[in-house]
C-alpha cells in the first residue's frame, strides 16, 4: 500500500462512553470482521475486558475502506491506563474523541485531549449515543466546542450501537487524518508501542514503521536496550494476526522475535537493523512509575514458587508491573508489587487467580516514601513495615499528586468538603460550561488510595469524574501505625499515617479487626500503638463454656474447683495460644465504611 494511502488513527475517551462498541462499528463496515463472526467488544481479548466492560489492553487493529489502509488503536479510557494511551498516540497522526451525549465531558476526557494536543494530533470530535433518551446533544456540543475551540458543525453525531452515522465517522478519518509520515528511502527506525510473551510464539512486539521497511527474516537491533534478535515473522492484524513479506513506511504492525524476554525490547524502544542501522533512536516513553504497593502472598506457602512464577509470567506482558520478593513473620514468603493504581491491582490479582490458579491474600495497599535518616542516608521505603525506628528518622516525604475533578456546578461545595477532608488544597475553580466546573487540587496520595474514587461518586450522586498525575514528594509529621494482636505485631498491617489522622486511623482499624477476627477459647487484646505507646484497644471476648453443668447437689467448693481449673487452663492458653488471623483482616483498610 502506497504511503500517501495509509491513515493511522487512535480513539480516545472517557471509561464507558463508548470507545469498543465505535471500534465494532468499523471493523464491521470495512468488512474486516464477517458479520456472523462478530462479537461486542471483539477487540478486548482478555475475559475480564468483557466482564467488566471496559477495555485493559490497547489493541491494534487494520481495515482498508475506499482504497485506504485505516489502522486504528482501541485505547483503555480509567485513569490507571492512561499509559497506554499515551504510546498509543505516539504511534498515530489522528484521533478519535468520543464524548457521551447523556453524560459529557469527564476528567479523563480532558486528560487524553491534553495528551493528543502534546502529541500533535489531528482530533475529530465526535458525540456518541445521540439515540439515548438522556441525550443532550446542544448542552454536550456546547463544551466540546468550549473545549476544542473547533465550530459546532464539526461535530459528528453518531450511535456506535446502532450504527448510524458512523461511515461519516471514516469519511473524516480519510479526508483529515494526515497521511502516515516517514522517509522510506532512510535506515529501518520502528517504535515499539506494545510487547507481549506468547508462550508458543515468543515475545511479539506491535511496532510503527517510521522510516524505512521492515522485511521477514531481518536482523534487528534494539537501540536502548542493546539487544539482537531475528523477525521470525512480520504482518498486521486483522484483527487475528496475518503475515506479510515486509511492513513498510507508516505502517503498523507486529513482528514476532526469537527473543527471550520483552526486557530485551522494552516498550518505547526504536529498532532498527543491525545491517545498516539508524544515526538517532526515536524520542521514546517515559520510564512508568507505580503508585501503589501491595504484597501478594499465596494462603498456603508451598504455593509461593508457584506465585513467583506466575508474577514473573504476568510482567512479561504487563509492562508496567514491577516487583520484588518480601518476607512476612505471619504470611511467610511472598512478593512486593507495584502497581499503577487500584483498579490496575484489582484487575492483576484477578488474572493471577484466573490464569494461573492460584488462592492469594493481598495486603493492605500503601504507597512509597522518601525517607532521610539522622545519619544522612537516603532511604525508599514501599511498606511501612521497612520503616526503621523513630530514632533514626530525620525526616519523612511522601507523594503528593494534582488532581482534576469535572462535576455538575451544584456538586463544587460537597467535592471541596471532600478535598480538604483529605488533607487536600483546593488550587484553582474554572468552568467547562454553564453547568461543568473543574475543580484542580493537590493531596497526599496515600490518603486517595483507598476509597476516594466511592466517595466521590457518592457525594456526586455517580457524576463527578477524577484525573491525576504524580507531583512531587512533600516533606510531612508521618508516623507508623502498628497493629499488635495478643500482644504479638502484625507487621504486614502497620500503615503510614498523618499523625493528626493516626488515632482515627487506630481505633477505625482495631474495630473493623475485632469483626474479622474469629473468638478463641481465651481472651485476645487488639491494639494500635506509634511506637511502643498505644492509641487504641478493643478486646475478642474469649468463648464461654459452663464447666459446671454437670455437677449437681454437694458442696460450693466443687464448683469453685472446676471454675478455678478453667480459669488456669485458660491463663495458659493465654499465654501459648496461637491466634489464627484470617485474609480478610488484611485488606480491611480497603473496607473503610
Amino acid at each position: 500500500m502506497k504511503q500517501s494511502e495509509t491513515r493511522n488513527f487512535c480513539i480516545i475517551a472517557h471509561i464507558d462512553h463508548g470507545k469498543s462498541t465505535l471500534a465494532d462499528r468499523l471493523l464491521e463496515l470495512t468488512g474486516t470482521v464477517q458479520k456472523r463472526d462478530m462479537k461486542a467488544q471483539h477487540l478486548d481479548k482478555m475475559d475480564l475486558e468483557r466482564e467488566k466492560g471496559i477495555t485493559i489492553k490497547l489493541a491494534p487493529v487494520r481495515m482498508n475502506y475506499k482504497g485506504v489502509q485505516l489502522n486504528l488503536i482501541d485505547t483503555p479510557g480509567h485513569v490507571d491506563f492512561s499509559y497506554e494511551v499515551s504510546r498509543s498516540l505516539e504511534a498515530c497522526e489522528g484521533a478519535i474523541l468520543v464524548v457521551d451525549a447523556s453524560q459529557g465531558i469527564q476528567a479523563q476526557t480532558l486528560a487524553n485531549v491534553y495528551l493528543a494536543i502534546a502529541a500533535d494530533l489531528k482530533i475529530i470530535p465526535v458525540l456518541n449515543k445521540i439515540d439515548l433518551p438522556a441525550a443532550d446533544v446542544p448542552r454536550v456540543t456546547a463544551e466540546v466546542v468550549s473545549l476544542l475551540g473547533c465550530k459546532p458543525e464539526d461535530i459528528l453525531h453518531i450511535s456506535a450501537k446502532t450504527g448510524q452515522g458512523v461511515e461519516a465517522v471514516l469519511d473524516r478519518v480519510i479526508a483529515d487524518v494526515p497521511v502516515a509520515t516517514g522517509q522510506p528511502e532512510q535506515p529501518l527506525r520502528a517504535l515499539i508501542f506494545d510487547s507481549y510473551y506468547d508462550d508458543y510464539r515468543g515475545v511479539i512486539l506491535y511496532v510503527r514503521i517510521v522510516d524505512g521497511e521492515l522485511t521477514k527474516s531481518s536482523d534487528l537491533h534494539m537501540m536502548s536496550t542493546g539487544s539482537h534478535g531475528l523477525a521470525l515473522e512480520v504482518g498486521h492484524l486483522a484483527p487475528a494476526m496475518t503475515a506479510d513479506q515486509k511492513l513498510q513506511t507508516g505502517e503498523i504492525g507486529y513482528v514476532v522475535t526469537n527473543l527471550k524476554s520483552t526486557r530485551e525490547a522494552k516498550v518505547g524502544d526504536t529498532i532498527t537493523l543491525s545491517a545498516k542501522p539508524a544515526a538517532e533512536a526515536l524520542p521514546g516513553y517515559k520510564e512508568v512509575k507505580p503508585f501503589v504497593y501491595a504484597g501478594i502472598f499465596p494462603e498456603s506457602n508451598e504455593f509461593y514458587g508457584e506465585l513467583k512464577e506466575a508474577i514473573e509470567k504476568l510482567s512479561l506482558s504487563d509492562s508496567a508491573l514491577q516487583y520484588e520478593p518480601e518476607n512476612s513473620p505471619v504470611l511467610g514468603f511472598g512478593v512486593r508489587v507495584g502497581f499503577l493504581g487500584l483498579l490496575h491491582m484489582d484487575i492483576v490479582r484477578e488474572r493471577l487467580e484466573r490464569e494461573y490458579n492460584l488462592s492469594l491474600i493481598i495486603t493492605n495497599p500503601s504507597t512509597d516514601y522518601q525517607v532521610e535518616l539522622v545519619n544522612g542516608e537516603d532511604l525508599d521505603i514501599k511498606s511501612a513495615a521497612s520503616l526503621p525506628e523513630a530514632s533514626l528518622v530525620s525526616t519523612i516525604a511522601e507523594p503528593w499528586i494534582k488532581g482534576e475533578i469535572v462535576v455538575p456546578k451544584e456538586f463544587v461545595g460537597a467535592v471541596i468538603q471532600l478535598i480538604s477532608s483529605k488533607r487536600g488544597i483546593q488550587k484553582s475553580l474554572s468552568y467547562v460550561d454553564a453547568q461543568l466546573a473543574l475543580v484542580s487540587f493537590e493531596a497526599p496520595l496515600a490518603n486517595l488510595l483507598t476509597d476516594f474514587y466511592d466517595q466521590l461518586k457518592s457525594v456526586t450522586s455517580g457524576y463527578g469524574s477524577f484525573n491525576y498525575e504524580l507531583d512531587d514528594y512533600r516533606i510531612e509529621d508521618l508516623v507508623r501505625v502498628d497493629f499488635y494482636v495478643a500482644g504479638e505485631m502484625v507487621g504486614a498491617l502497620s500503615v503510614m499515617a498523618h499523625r493528626s489522622e493516626s488515632q482515627k486511623l487506630g481505633r477505625e482499624t482495631v474495630e473493623k479487626l475485632k469483626e474479622v477476627i474469629p473468638r478463641q477459647n481465651f481472651q485476645v487484646a487488639l491494639q494500635a500503638g506509634i511506637g511502643g505507646k498505644f492509641i487504641a484497644r478493643e478486646d475478642i471476648s474469649a468463648f464461654r463454656k459452663d464447666v459446671t453443668s454437670g455437677l449437681y447437689g454437694g458442696d460450693v467448693s466443687r464448683k469453685k474447683k472446676v471454675l478455678a481449673k478453667q480459669a488456669k487452663g485458660k491463663k495458659r492458653l493465654k499465654r501459648f495460644g496461637k491466634v489464627d488471623i484470617p485474609a480478610e483482616a488484611f485488606t480491611v483498610m480497603l473496607k473503610r465504611d
